[in-house]
């Protein structure tokens, strides 16, 4: 069963993300977490934040564009 994070609970969750920038993602359809509306309420499940997270690391500090080029 899936435990479900409201976007204050994300942001204590990885720092440096505002409810601000997962709200833009949100409008901009790119980047962030997946994410659930329900009414008004927004809610992200734990799984999928993680695995958002998890899907970021990296091995060096060259861009995923920059490395096919």
């Amino acid at each position: 069963m899936n435990t479900y994070l409201s976007p204050e609970q994300v942001c204590e969750m990885i720092p440096g993300i505002t409810k601000g920038q997962l709200a833009s993602w949100r409008y901009l359809g790119a980047g962030g977490p997946r994410y659930r509306k329900l009414g008004k309420k927004i809610i992200y499940a734990e799984c999928e934040v993680i695995d958002w997270v998890e899907g970021s690391a990296r091995t060096g500090t060259a861009d995923a564009a920059d490395a096919a080029a």
